[in-house]
């Protein structure tokens, strides 16, 4: 049976079948011994988006450990403000907090869990920024007509659960509703490369 263990650009959990090309945690264990979700969405500030398979772990997903969660990709991870993992993805980690500290001393894992924290909420809601879209990089996520759709060249991608299933024309000179936390727009327009889902292309 499908675990509520999804995660969508708005940073809401819910339940599908599809996996997704990532996981990840908020921090600690969100379940229950029924394997149900509880009231917190969130134990700590690191959250972290990782590898399916790394060194050939096997986990008991929402077992005695942490609660495994789910993405399509890293531009969905990414706008929920999870960050790459510095175990499994060493790496993607690396490159992704030498471009958040702009080549000064690479930015700690804590330094950035704070900043991040502080701008993907706004008590326990998601919190978004109005920006201009024509400022936005590509692997930007905004909201617009309800739903989320992921910024790629002059396309907007709309985004469901296992794929990226309607393009659309990228307009021009408005201001929209971003999911994705400024300081990881930052990070994006300065170089870093997100992973993308195939049906993206």
């Amino acid at each position: 049976m499908p675990l509520q263990n999804r995660v969508d650009p708005f940073g809401g959990l819910f339940t599908d079948p599809a996996r997704g090309l990532l996981m990840g945690n908020r921090g600690g264990r969100l379940h229950d011994e029924h394997r149900k979700l509880g009231a917190r969405r969130w134990t700590s500030k690191q959250w972290i988006c990782c590898r399916l398979d790394f060194n050939n772990r096997h986990r008991d997903v929402w077992g005695n450990s942490y609660t495994e969660l789910f993405f399509l990709d890293e531009v969905t991870a990414l706008a929920a403000g999870h960050r790459p993992c510095f175990e499994c993805r060493r790496k993607q980690a690396e490159r992704f907090a030498a471009l958040f500290s702009r080549g000064k001393p690479r930015a700690r894992a804590a330094a950035m869990d704070e900043g991040l924290h502080a701008e993907r909420l706004d008590g326990k809601a998601k919190r978004m920024h109005r920006r201009k879209i024509d400022s936005l990089p590509d692997g930007a996520m905004i909201a617009l007509d309800g739903d989320a759709f992921a910024v790629r060249g002059n396309r907007l991608l709309r985004w469901t659960p296992s794929i990226y299933d309607h393009a659309r024309p990228r307009p021009r000179a408005i201001d929209v509703d971003v999911l994705t936390p400024p300081l990881i727009l930052a990070v994006l327009s300065r170089g870093y490369r997100p992973l993308w889902h195939p049906s993206s292309e």
